[in-house]
């Protein structure tokens, strides 16, 4: 059964966290200005690493390197999403 959880604890951990104790969290009670900051801050992080990387000649990339680039574009996206998230549910209620 899929029930809407609202924040019911003051720390929300980041979905990025992969530990059963996170240590990476979200402040619920933080300024939803604070919070759209935050977003701001990592959303156009990645934008800025998509708009390089649409740039850049890869002649001489290695393979290895694009789990990398895709796990901090997934690490900077989540992360602002799940920021934006915690704002907007701030801002309505």
């Amino acid at each position: 059964m899929n029930m809407y959880t609202p924040l019911n604890t003051r720390f929300l951990p980041l979905k990025t966290c992969e530990s059963d104790k996170p240590v990476l969290v979200i402040d619920t009670e933080a300024e939803p200005g604070d919070l759209l900051n935050a977003a701001d801050q990592r959303l156009r992080a990645a934008s800025d690493l998509l708009e390089t990387l649409y740039c850049v000649c890869f002649k001489q990339a290695d393979v290895k390197d694009i789990p990398n680039i895709v796990n901090a574009l997934y690490l900077l996206t989540q992360d602002g999403c799940d920021l934006l998230k915690v704002a907007r549910q701030r801002i309505n209620n």
